[in-house]
Protein backbone atom coordinates (compact mmCIF):
# COMPACT_ATOMS: atom_id res chain seq x y z
CA UNK A 1 0.00 0.00 0.00
CA UNK A 2 1.40 3.41 -0.94
CA UNK A 3 1.92 5.94 1.80
CA UNK A 4 -1.06 8.35 1.94
CA UNK A 5 -0.46 12.03 1.34
CA UNK A 6 -0.81 14.20 4.44
CA UNK A 7 -0.09 17.86 5.09
CA UNK A 8 1.72 17.35 8.40
CA UNK A 9 5.26 18.65 7.83
CA UNK A 10 4.48 20.18 4.44
CA UNK A 11 6.27 23.50 3.90
CA UNK A 12 5.09 26.43 1.79
CA UNK A 13 6.44 29.96 1.27
CA UNK A 14 4.95 32.74 3.36
CA UNK A 15 3.96 34.68 0.22
CA UNK A 16 3.53 33.43 -3.31
CA UNK A 17 1.92 34.50 -6.60
CA UNK A 18 -0.35 31.80 -7.98
CA UNK A 19 -1.83 33.72 -10.92
CA UNK A 20 -2.06 37.27 -12.22
CA UNK A 21 -5.16 37.66 -10.01
CA UNK A 22 -4.19 35.57 -6.97
CA UNK A 23 -1.50 36.21 -4.33
CA UNK A 24 -1.40 33.87 -1.33
CA UNK A 25 -0.27 34.80 2.20
CA UNK A 26 0.22 31.94 4.66
CA UNK A 27 -1.67 32.29 7.94
CA UNK A 28 1.28 31.27 10.18
CA UNK A 29 -0.85 28.73 12.07
CA UNK A 30 0.61 25.31 11.22
CA UNK A 31 -0.71 22.22 12.98
CA UNK A 32 -2.00 18.73 12.22
CA UNK A 33 -5.35 20.11 11.03
CA UNK A 34 -4.18 23.14 9.01
CA UNK A 35 -0.98 21.70 7.56
CA UNK A 36 1.41 24.60 6.80
CA UNK A 37 -1.34 27.02 7.88
CA UNK A 38 -4.42 28.67 6.44
CA UNK A 39 -4.04 30.14 2.96
CA UNK A 40 -5.34 33.70 2.74
CA UNK A 41 -5.68 35.30 -0.66
CA UNK A 42 -5.43 38.74 -2.21
CA UNK A 43 -7.72 38.59 -5.24
CA UNK A 44 -7.79 41.05 -8.14
CA UNK A 45 -5.41 43.09 -10.29
CA UNK A 46 -5.94 46.67 -9.09
CA UNK A 47 -4.74 48.93 -6.30
CA UNK A 48 -7.50 47.55 -4.05
CA UNK A 49 -8.08 43.80 -3.76
CA UNK A 50 -10.30 41.37 -1.88
CA UNK A 51 -8.76 39.56 1.08
CA UNK A 52 -10.25 36.06 1.12
CA UNK A 53 -10.02 34.52 4.62
CA UNK A 54 -7.87 35.94 7.42
CA UNK A 55 -6.18 33.08 9.22
CA UNK A 56 -6.46 32.35 12.92
CA UNK A 57 -5.38 35.66 14.39
CA UNK A 58 -1.79 34.84 15.31
CA UNK A 59 0.55 37.82 15.62
CA UNK A 60 3.00 36.57 13.01
CA UNK A 61 0.38 36.78 10.26
CA UNK A 62 0.10 40.57 9.91
CA UNK A 63 3.75 41.05 8.80
CA UNK A 64 3.25 38.31 6.21
CA UNK A 65 0.09 40.02 4.97
CA UNK A 66 2.08 43.25 4.68
CA UNK A 67 4.65 41.43 2.54
CA UNK A 68 1.88 40.15 0.30
CA UNK A 69 0.36 43.62 -0.05
CA UNK A 70 3.76 45.08 -0.95
CA UNK A 71 4.40 42.33 -3.48
CA UNK A 72 1.01 42.89 -5.08
CA UNK A 73 1.30 46.67 -4.86
CA UNK A 74 -2.17 47.02 -3.37
CA UNK A 75 -4.29 47.65 -0.32
CA UNK A 76 -7.33 45.74 0.96
CA UNK A 77 -10.74 46.62 -0.46
CA UNK A 78 -12.72 44.30 1.84
CA UNK A 79 -12.65 40.91 3.56
CA UNK A 80 -14.61 37.89 2.32
CA UNK A 81 -14.73 34.62 4.28
CA UNK A 82 -15.34 31.04 3.24
CA UNK A 83 -16.77 30.07 6.67
CA UNK A 84 -16.61 30.78 10.37
CA UNK A 85 -14.15 28.21 11.68
CA UNK A 86 -11.54 29.97 13.84
CA UNK A 87 -8.63 29.52 11.42
CA UNK A 88 -10.58 31.47 8.77
CA UNK A 89 -12.38 34.21 10.69
CA UNK A 90 -9.99 34.51 13.65
CA UNK A 91 -7.70 37.09 12.06
CA UNK A 92 -10.44 39.39 10.75
CA UNK A 93 -10.42 41.76 13.73
CA UNK A 94 -6.62 42.09 13.65
CA UNK A 95 -6.74 42.94 9.95
CA UNK A 96 -9.40 45.58 10.61
CA UNK A 97 -7.36 47.06 13.43
CA UNK A 98 -4.36 47.33 11.12
CA UNK A 99 -6.13 48.39 7.89
CA UNK A 100 -9.31 50.17 8.91
CA UNK A 101 -13.00 49.34 9.16
CA UNK A 102 -13.10 46.89 6.26
CA UNK A 103 -16.35 45.17 5.36
CA UNK A 104 -16.39 41.47 6.34
CA UNK A 105 -18.77 39.36 4.25
CA UNK A 106 -19.82 35.74 4.82
CA UNK A 107 -22.83 33.51 5.18
CA UNK A 108 -23.87 34.24 8.79
CA UNK A 109 -23.68 31.55 11.48
CA UNK A 110 -24.42 32.66 15.02
CA UNK A 111 -22.44 29.86 16.62
CA UNK A 112 -19.28 30.40 14.57
CA UNK A 113 -19.41 34.19 14.27
CA UNK A 114 -19.96 35.01 17.94
CA UNK A 115 -16.93 36.00 19.94
CA UNK A 116 -14.86 37.42 17.10
CA UNK A 117 -15.87 41.09 17.59
CA UNK A 118 -16.49 41.48 13.85
CA UNK A 119 -19.63 42.88 12.24
CA UNK A 120 -20.73 40.53 9.48
CA UNK A 121 -22.21 41.68 6.18
CA UNK A 122 -24.48 38.79 5.20
CA UNK A 123 -24.04 37.13 1.83
CA UNK A 124 -25.46 33.86 0.55
CA UNK A 125 -25.50 31.50 -2.40
CA UNK A 126 -25.17 33.39 -5.68
CA UNK A 127 -23.71 36.56 -4.16
CA UNK A 128 -21.23 38.39 -6.39
CA UNK A 129 -18.28 40.37 -5.02
CA UNK A 130 -16.31 42.44 -7.51
CA UNK A 131 -12.98 44.21 -7.59
CA UNK A 132 -10.75 45.33 -10.43
CA UNK A 133 -9.84 42.27 -12.47
CA UNK A 134 -11.83 39.77 -10.42
CA UNK A 135 -15.41 38.65 -9.95
CA UNK A 136 -16.20 36.20 -7.14
CA UNK A 137 -19.46 34.21 -7.23
CA UNK A 138 -20.47 32.50 -4.00
CA UNK A 139 -21.58 28.86 -3.91
CA UNK A 140 -23.19 27.55 -0.73
CA UNK A 141 -21.34 24.27 -0.22
CA UNK A 142 -22.16 22.83 3.23
CA UNK A 143 -20.80 19.57 4.55
CA UNK A 144 -17.57 20.58 6.25
CA UNK A 145 -19.42 23.50 7.84
CA UNK A 146 -23.03 24.66 7.62
CA UNK A 147 -22.03 28.19 6.56
CA UNK A 148 -19.41 27.14 4.01
CA UNK A 149 -19.12 29.17 0.81
CA UNK A 150 -16.79 28.42 -2.08
CA UNK A 151 -16.11 31.16 -4.62
CA UNK A 152 -15.82 30.89 -8.39
CA UNK A 153 -13.28 33.34 -9.81
CA UNK A 154 -15.17 33.99 -13.03
CA UNK A 155 -12.25 35.40 -15.02
CA UNK A 156 -10.28 32.17 -14.58
CA UNK A 157 -13.12 29.66 -14.07
CA UNK A 158 -11.13 28.68 -10.99
CA UNK A 159 -12.52 28.06 -7.50
CA UNK A 160 -11.51 29.05 -4.00
CA UNK A 161 -12.53 25.87 -2.24
CA UNK A 162 -12.10 26.79 1.43
CA UNK A 163 -11.95 23.58 3.45
CA UNK A 164 -14.09 21.54 1.04
CA UNK A 165 -11.08 20.57 -1.10
CA UNK A 166 -7.50 20.61 0.22
CA UNK A 167 -4.20 20.87 -1.61
CA UNK A 168 -3.02 17.59 -0.06
CA UNK A 169 -5.11 14.87 1.56
CA UNK A 170 -8.84 14.99 2.22
CA UNK A 171 -11.25 17.07 4.26
CA UNK A 172 -12.39 16.14 7.74
CA UNK A 173 -16.17 16.13 8.19
CA UNK A 174 -16.65 17.33 11.79
CA UNK A 175 -19.07 15.49 14.05
CA UNK A 176 -20.51 18.88 15.03
CA UNK A 177 -21.82 20.91 12.11
CA UNK A 178 -20.60 18.47 9.45
CA UNK A 179 -22.78 16.36 7.18
CA UNK A 180 -21.37 13.90 4.68
CA UNK A 181 -24.47 13.75 2.51
CA UNK A 182 -24.41 17.54 2.19
CA UNK A 183 -20.69 17.38 1.53
CA UNK A 184 -21.06 14.88 -1.32
CA UNK A 185 -23.75 17.07 -2.87
CA UNK A 186 -21.42 20.07 -2.52
CA UNK A 187 -18.62 18.22 -4.32
CA UNK A 188 -21.01 17.42 -7.16
CA UNK A 189 -22.00 21.06 -7.36
CA UNK A 190 -18.36 22.15 -7.55
CA UNK A 191 -17.71 19.52 -10.22
CA UNK A 192 -20.56 20.93 -12.31
CA UNK A 193 -18.60 24.21 -12.50
CA UNK A 194 -15.80 22.34 -14.36
CA UNK A 195 -13.11 24.37 -12.61
CA UNK A 196 -9.62 24.89 -13.95
CA UNK A 197 -7.40 25.61 -10.94
CA UNK A 198 -8.62 25.12 -7.35
CA UNK A 199 -7.20 27.41 -4.68
CA UNK A 200 -7.63 25.56 -1.36
CA UNK A 201 -7.59 26.95 2.17
CA UNK A 202 -4.77 24.56 3.08
CA UNK A 203 -1.91 23.24 0.98
CA UNK A 204 -0.70 24.01 -2.55
CA UNK A 205 -2.90 25.02 -5.46
CA UNK A 206 -4.52 22.27 -7.51
CA UNK A 207 -3.72 22.55 -11.21
CA UNK A 208 -6.64 20.43 -12.47
CA UNK A 209 -9.66 21.21 -10.34
CA UNK A 210 -12.09 18.99 -12.23
CA UNK A 211 -9.84 15.94 -11.90
CA UNK A 212 -9.32 16.61 -8.19
CA UNK A 213 -13.07 16.78 -7.56
CA UNK A 214 -13.59 13.51 -9.42
CA UNK A 215 -10.82 12.02 -7.26
CA UNK A 216 -12.45 13.35 -4.07
CA UNK A 217 -15.83 11.85 -4.95
CA UNK A 218 -14.27 8.49 -5.85
CA UNK A 219 -12.25 8.53 -2.63
CA UNK A 220 -15.32 9.08 -0.45
CA UNK A 221 -17.19 6.30 -2.21
CA UNK A 222 -14.22 3.95 -1.75
CA UNK A 223 -13.90 4.95 1.91
CA UNK A 224 -17.55 4.12 2.45
CA UNK A 225 -16.96 0.62 1.05
CA UNK A 226 -13.96 0.18 3.37
CA UNK A 227 -16.10 1.15 6.36
CA UNK A 228 -18.79 -1.33 5.33
CA UNK A 229 -16.17 -4.06 4.95
CA UNK A 230 -14.72 -3.28 8.40
CA UNK A 231 -18.21 -3.54 9.89
CA UNK A 232 -18.80 -6.84 8.12
CA UNK A 233 -15.59 -8.10 9.75
CA UNK A 234 -17.07 -7.43 13.19
CA UNK A 235 -15.70 -3.98 13.99
CA UNK A 236 -18.61 -2.31 15.76
CA UNK A 237 -17.14 0.79 17.41
CA UNK A 238 -15.86 3.80 15.55
CA UNK A 239 -12.35 3.65 17.02
CA UNK A 240 -12.05 0.04 15.85
CA UNK A 241 -13.25 0.90 12.36
CA UNK A 242 -10.75 3.78 12.22
CA UNK A 243 -7.91 1.49 13.26
CA UNK A 244 -8.67 -0.77 10.28
CA UNK A 245 -9.55 1.79 7.63
CA UNK A 246 -6.80 4.29 8.50
CA UNK A 247 -4.10 1.73 9.28
CA UNK A 248 -1.72 3.33 6.75
CA UNK A 249 -1.99 6.78 8.33
CA UNK A 250 0.02 8.15 11.29
CA UNK A 251 -1.79 7.50 14.57
CA UNK A 252 -2.02 11.27 15.11
CA UNK A 253 -4.69 11.28 12.38
CA UNK A 254 -6.82 8.54 13.91
CA UNK A 255 -8.61 10.85 16.36
CA UNK A 256 -9.81 13.39 13.74
CA UNK A 257 -10.61 10.46 11.44
CA UNK A 258 -13.25 9.34 13.93
CA UNK A 259 -15.35 12.35 12.96
CA UNK A 260 -15.23 11.40 9.29
CA UNK A 261 -16.08 7.76 9.99
CA UNK A 262 -18.93 8.91 12.22
CA UNK A 263 -20.23 11.05 9.36
CA UNK A 264 -20.07 8.10 6.97
CA UNK A 265 -21.98 5.95 9.46
CA UNK A 266 -24.67 8.59 9.96
CA UNK A 267 -25.06 8.85 6.18
CA UNK A 268 -25.36 5.06 5.95
CA UNK A 269 -27.89 5.11 8.78
CA UNK A 270 -30.01 7.67 6.94
CA UNK A 271 -29.85 5.48 3.86
CA UNK A 272 -30.91 2.38 5.83
CA UNK A 273 -27.57 0.62 5.33
CA UNK A 274 -26.34 0.76 8.95
CA UNK A 275 -27.87 0.86 12.40
CA UNK A 276 -26.54 1.63 15.86
CA UNK A 277 -27.05 0.74 19.48
CA UNK A 278 -26.73 3.87 21.61
CA UNK A 279 -27.87 7.46 21.49
CA UNK A 280 -24.45 9.11 20.96
CA UNK A 281 -23.13 8.18 17.50
CA UNK A 282 -19.44 8.44 18.36
CA UNK A 283 -19.90 6.07 21.33
CA UNK A 284 -22.45 3.68 19.81
CA UNK A 285 -22.03 0.16 18.50
CA UNK A 286 -22.68 0.02 14.76
CA UNK A 287 -23.60 -2.83 12.45
CA UNK A 288 -24.15 -3.18 8.75
CA UNK A 289 -27.71 -3.74 7.53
Amino acid sequence: MSKPEVMLGLEMPDVDVWSERVVVALGQNPNMFTGPGTNTYLVGTGEERILLDTGQGVGAYLPVLEQALERAGCRIQEIVLTHGHPDHIGGARDVQDAHGALRVSKLPHSGFDAGHAVEITPIADGAVIETEGATLRALHTPGHAEDHLCYVLEEERSIFSGDNVLGVGTTVIPAEGGDLLDYMNSLERLLAEEPTVIYPAHGPKIADGTAKLQEYIAHRNAREEQILEAMSAGNARIQDIVAVVYAAYPEAFHLPARSSVCSHLQKLEREGRARREGDVPIEARWERV
